[in-house]
């Protein structure tokens, strides 16, 4: 690709989400401080089929690979050290079919930084999607997308409020349409992609060290090389 250098756009959609970009901003202008822990909740509604589980390379490549992506976004700086716990206890197929379906991650920078990452192939109340960054002046964190944001009270129930959206078509379509944007301003203006090949390549590395971490049961330590 550098030989080429052609554009490559990685499908890290999450940098794009207004949400996130306003997380992100706030971290920006200090609002937090400095950033001490970040804390990142990624829940999908169901399991995929057992046919996509088989080759999608597992939990950790195919769903929380987004994670890892912005959790380095949000910290700045790249984690040197992974530990992960995962099982299953959602489906005993997808065991049998040699993944998880719930995961634990824990990322540490050079300075410190925390960062924690959990996973559930299965939310019965919806797309659970949360992220809360926290310093030394404060906290910024999101709430789950909603259809709409009215609160109901009645002889049932006190501010009661709309289901989850259902999935991740819905809760980052807007991401969607700046992620393609950006990419279209990418080759019309001749600049590299906002998320690239690089970004795409680290990911995988966090992900496959966390694979090794909840295989061997130790803390791996994350070479960029």
């Amino acid at each position: 690709m550098k030989k080429h250098r052609v554009p490559v756009a990685i499908g890290f959609n999450r940098r794009f989400d207004p949400t996130n970009r306003a997380i992100e901003a706030a971290i920006g202008r200090g609002e937090v401080g400095e950033v001490e822990q970040i804390v990142i909740t990624s829940r999908d509604p169901a399991p995929p089929p057992l046919s996509y589980i088989k080759v999608s390379g597992g939990l950790f490549r195919d769903m929380m690979i987004h994670d890892f992506d912005l959790a380095r976004w949000l910290l700045g700086a790249e984690p040197v050290e992974v530990v992960a716990k995962a099982s299953c206890r959602v489906d005993p197929k997808i065991a049998r079919a040699g993944d998880v379906d719930g995961a634990m991650v824990i990322l540490k920078t050079r300075n410190g930084t925390l960062c924690h990452i959990n996973n559930s192939r299965r939310a019965t109340y919806g797309y659970d999607q949360r992220v809360e960054v926290f310093g030394s002046k404060g906290m910024v964190r999101s709430d789950n997308l909603r259809p709409t944001a009215i609160l109901t009270s009645n002889e049932r129930a006190t501010d009661s409020r709309d289901v989850l959206l259902p999935f991740f078509v819905e809760r980052y379509a807007q991401s969607y349409r700046h992620e393609i944007d950006d990419f279209i301003d990418a080759v019309l203006s001749r600049r590299k992609p906002s998320v690239g090949a690089e970004d795409g390549r680290r990911a995988l590395l966090l992900a496959d060290a966390a694979l090794q971490s909840h295989r061997t049961g130790k803390t791996v330590t994350v070479r960029a090389g």
